[in-house]
């Protein structure tokens, strides 16, 4: 009798643990998803874009309708970080200012891209006047892309987006501007900082961070000279400075070494002049 009663105990608990199992697999734990955007500055007196909502999905070709509802696009795999219109003037998120986009709580694992739905009010204003942009597909499709967004169960990732206003918006035949947008991604977890302050400083400078032949991400000193550039993986590379006087010259600092959760000070950086 004794061994009849612990095979049934033995045969609920095998049972159980089970169903315990699949309920785990099925929902998962979850993390927070919080997606931030900055930009690099761009020779325009502003840049706004509408951005209707921002949707991830863990799979890179899923394709999105922006006609969809929230339930309809959950159902295929996507999940809205925000859906609460917002219009950004993309040339005020330059060094180091960033706008939080939206934050949501979603299920672990890793999202391979991202897409933010414009509105229809997006526009460029060059010498004072106001041009609207023509953003192709952007209402409906989106602005795509692909990331690796590695979400762990109970923690925060904060995705940044560097939306680069200088290399995105093209100037068309007609004298109209359309928007080809030029985006980089990166954890910001993973990421480090460059800092400095150029002198003279009653004129802008612009500084680049360049590694190789690429130029990563760039921004323009404040009033006070003073710089920030965000966002850069751990690597070395060299800053350059292109001072808006004819009176000074260009200069580069090489081998500037960036870790992963720190600042780089490059203390103050004297012109020089021509």
């Amino acid at each position: 009798m004794k061994n009849i009663t612990l095979l049934i105990t033995l045969s609920l608990a095998l049972i159980f643990g089970f169903i315990s199992c699949d309920t785990t697999n099925e929902t998962g734990g979850t993390g927070t998803m919080s997606v931030a955007m900055t930009d690099a500055p761009a020779n325009y007196d502003s840049v706004n874009v509408t951005i209707n909502s921002v949707r991830v999905n863990k799979d890179e070709n899923a394709e999105t309708d922006s006609t969809k509802s929230d339930n309809e696009a959950e159902e295929e795999g996507w999940v809205t970080i925000t859906d609460q219109s917002m219009k950004v003037n993309l040339l005020e998120l330059t060094n180091g200012n960033t706008i939080m986009l939206g934050t949501e709580e979603l299920e672990a694992g890793t999202y391979e891209q991202i897409r933010f739905i414009l509105g229809d009010d997006n526009t460029v204003t060059v010498d004072g006047q106001t041009h609207d942009l023509q953003t192709p597909g952007s209402q409906q499709s989106g602005l795509k892309l692909n990331v690796e967004a590695e979400v762990e169960e109970g923690s925060n990732y904060t995705l940044l987006i560097d939306f680069d206003a200088a290399r995105s918006i093209v100037k068309k035949g007609n004298g109209g501007y359309s928007l080809k947008p030029v985006l980089r991604a990166v954890s910001l977890s993973e990421t480090g900082s460059i800092s400095g302050t150029v002198q003279p400083s009653d004129f802008n400078t612009n500084v680049m961070a360049i590694t190789g032949e690429d130029t990563v991400t760039s921004t323009i000193t404040a009033d006070n000279g003073e710089f920030l550039l965000i966002g850069l993986q751990a690597a070395t590379y060299d800053v350059v400075f292109d001072p808006s006087s004819d009176q000074y010259t260009d200069s580069t600092q090489t081998g500037i070494e960036v870790t992963k959760g720190e600042e780089t000070q490059l203390g103050t950086i004297e012109l020089n002049s021509n």
